[in-house]
């Protein structure tokens, strides 16, 4: 595995930190700013929707420069938009530049995922796309909870600013890279031709189930810590709720890259199964203290297990748009990023915890339908690595 993808890998953590550290500063950010913790959830669906957009629109702008140039270019705009961010006292200026950071961090994942393509063999996709997901999944297991705990320490502004130094060390690696360096500008394509991709049968199944697996895991995350506070977790312990499910995120993500690229297709059905029923054992006990620490480890681990084999589906699928396709990828993990949320902040407010858990099972099992489709289309041609 070529040393870029660690490197990637690396500033991706930071971003993933930013993304999902939310999940922690629910509590201490509402208070702070006079809104309620609903509200609040929103900035989680800013973020995704600006990465929703970010997505395609940075690698059409961005996609012709070298990826050195790019990718650091990015990161400088994220790490402003955290330091902005850090001084607000305004929740709408804070929207603002969560939806600025997000734009950022989404041209940065889907430049690094067309990268990735380029400089690994067909058979090592699977495995390089895991370990650039596992940047995310860390982020979940150590900088969500540290992020956490430095606000219960510091105040929310604190985790802030922290993002803003993990991502320097990133920077520094982008710019001593010489793999990177050495990557030759993006050759120009077809915007049209790629966008057309994603009307194919497999790229499009791939993306809906990924929109739904998705809506699931983040409306719960994002709420994780409510679920947590009203199940009579205390403050103290939340940071270890939130490593909880980011640990079995980071297990599934392993799992993904040893496992699922052989079997890629009954990888996705059966663990939507899985992850479906896993939901619904969370939602049994949600008022449990110890049952919500055992199904966030285990929905953590079944929705990233099952959300890497898409992402990476989806990347394989689409060969036939080598830049673009990482922003599809990006833009199905982050349109579930973006309902997830509200739908779990609407059905909190009308029935509390229960809801939110109610919510995830009725998303997966639409997926569980959906993944009937998996046998529709087939592989472009010329994509030999990809798995039906």
């Amino acid at each position: 595995m070529p040393f870029l993808v660690p490197v990637l890998a690396l500033a991706i953590f930071a971003q993933g930190t930013s993304e999902f550290m939310l999940a922690g500063l629910l509590l201490p950010l509402s208070r702070d700013l006079g809104v309620e913790p609903s509200t609040a959830g929103l900035l989680t669906s800013a973020f995704a929707a600006g990465m929703v957009v970010g997505a395609p629109a940075m690698v059409v702008l961005a996609g012709r420069w070298r990826p050195q140039r790019a990718l650091i270019l990015l990161l400088v705009v994220f790490i402003v938009a955290h330091v902005v961010g850090a001084v607000a006292s305004d929740f709408r200026l804070l929207l603002i530049t969560r939806v600025l950071a997000a734009l950022a961090n989404a041209g940065f994942l889907a430049i690094a995922l067309a990268t990735v393509r380029g400089i690994v063999t067909p058979a090592q996709t699977t495995r390089a796309v895991a370990v650039l997901l596992a940047g995310t999944t860390l982020a979940t297991i150590i900088g969500v909870p540290a992020g956490a705990a430095l606000a219960n320490a510091f105040g929310w502004r604190s985790t802030f600013w922290a993002v803003v130094l993990l991502c320097l060390p990133a920077v520094v690696a982008l710019l001593r890279d010489r793999t990177l360096g050495a990557l030759p500008p993006a050759l120009r394509f077809g915007v049209r031709a790629e966008l057309a991709e994603l009307r194919r049968g497999p790229v499009l199944v791939a993306v809906m189930l990924a929109v739904l697996v998705n809506a699931a895991t983040f409306g719960v995350f994002t709420f994780l810590a409510v679920v947590g506070a009203d199940a009579g977790v205390e403050a103290t312990a939340i940071p270890a709720l939130l490593a909880a499910f980011g640990t079995g995120a980071l297990l599934g993500v392993a799992a993904t890259g040893r496992w699922a690229a052989p079997v890629e297709r009954a990888w996705i059905t059966v663990g939507t199964v899985v992850l479906t029923v896993a939901w619904a054992a969370f939602g049994a006990g949600v008022e449990v203290a110890s049952v919500v620490f055992a199904g966030a480890v285990l929905c953590g681990a079944a929705s990233f297990a099952v959300g890497s084999a898409l992402i990476a589906r989806i990347v394989g699928q689409a060969s036939r748009a080598p830049m673009l396709g990482g922003a599809y990828a990006t833009a199905a993990l982050n349109i579930g990023a973006v309902g997830g949320p509200v739908l779990a902040g609407i059905a909190y407010g009308r029935s509390g915890a229960f809801g939110v858990l109610v919510v995830a099972v009725l998303l997966t099992a639409g997926a569980v339908i959906l993944t009937a489709l998996l046998r529709v289309g087939r592989p472009p041609a010329g994509a030999a690595d990809a798995k039906d």
